[in-house]
């Protein structure tokens, strides 16, 4: 297909990142790589958006360290960027709003460096707003964001109180979003179960990582604790970053303890 028709498409990740991994960079690469051999899409960006500090998840170090590591761990990207935006947010921000934020921004920049019409532009939006199916932010303009993900976010779509409805709605069927599976999990078979997702499931990107990668943050902060080597499971700059600002410990490991997430105390007391 040529160049110029294809989709181009930006790759949006939230989460902790705590400590951003380099499994977390992999998903960017492994997400591109199979967008575009498709021969539909030309991914032009990778955005990283870590989570705020009032998302009160157990561990969650501050966001200014956690911001600082992820932008060391992209230093070598031409590609993938870290937008501190979210993380700067004084409360928690729903993770659709974030989706919301980034495609503004994203539909902004490409109007700035188009020159659309103005006009035009407006009654592009417009549409945009009232068009809420499946892949209505692919064809009207030849631009798409979409989320990216691991499987245990896709499936964490089940657990009670955690997401909005809509905001499922929103994430899956007017974006898209790319699923990185992973061992142990089984994605396709959570989407099959899941009345919701499998309305949506043609706008669900699902790419098989053949290279087995267990890296997780977890792991790697319980190594941090015992004193052990996590070097070649982060990034250089990212590990010399958490020696010298001693990051994880038995200490930082308990912060938010006993503290309800700030999703599901929202969306209990909304419920």
């Amino acid at each position: 297909m040529d160049g110029q028709h294809l989709t181009k498409v930006v790759l949006l990740a939230c989460g902790s990142f705590n400590p951003i991994t380099n499994m977390h960079l992999r998903m960017f690469e492994l997400a591109r790589d199979h967008l575009e051999d498709t021969g539909q899409y030309r991914v032009v960006k990778g955005i990283i958006s870590p989570v705020g500090d009032a998302y009160k998840k157990k561990g969650l170090i501050e966001a200014c360290h956690r911001l600082e590591m992820a932008r060391l761990s992209t230093d070598s990207s031409d590609w993938i960027t870290v937008d501190p935006w979210e993380s700067l947010q004084p409360e928690w921000v729903e993770t659709a709003k974030v989706v919301r934020h980034y495609y503004k921004e994203m539909l902004e920049a490409e109007q700035n460096t188009d020159d659309l019409d103005t006009v035009k532009y407006a009654k592009k939006r417009r549409i945009e707003e009232n068009n809420f199916g499946a892949s209505s932010h692919q064809k009207k303009d030849g631009l798409q964001l979409m989320f990216l993900c691991g499987a245990d976010v896709l499936e964490s779509f089940g657990v009670p109180n955690l997401w909005k409805q809509e905001d499922i709605d929103e994430i899956v069927g007017r974006y898209g979003m790319v699923c990185i599976t992973r061992s142990g999990s089984d994605p396709h078979k959570f989407i099959h179960q899941s009345d919701k997702l499998w309305k949506y499931r043609q706008n669900i990107h699902m790419v098989r990582e053949w290279v087995t990668n267990e890296i997780s943050a977890t792991q790697v902060r319980r190594s941090l604790r015992r004193g052990r080597s996590v070097r070649y499971l982060l990034p250089d700059g990212v590990v010399h970053y958490i020696q010298e600002h001693a990051l994880y410990s038995a200490e930082s490991e308990q912060r938010n303890a006993g503290v309800v997430l700030a999703p599901i105390q929202k969306n209990t007391e909304v419920s």
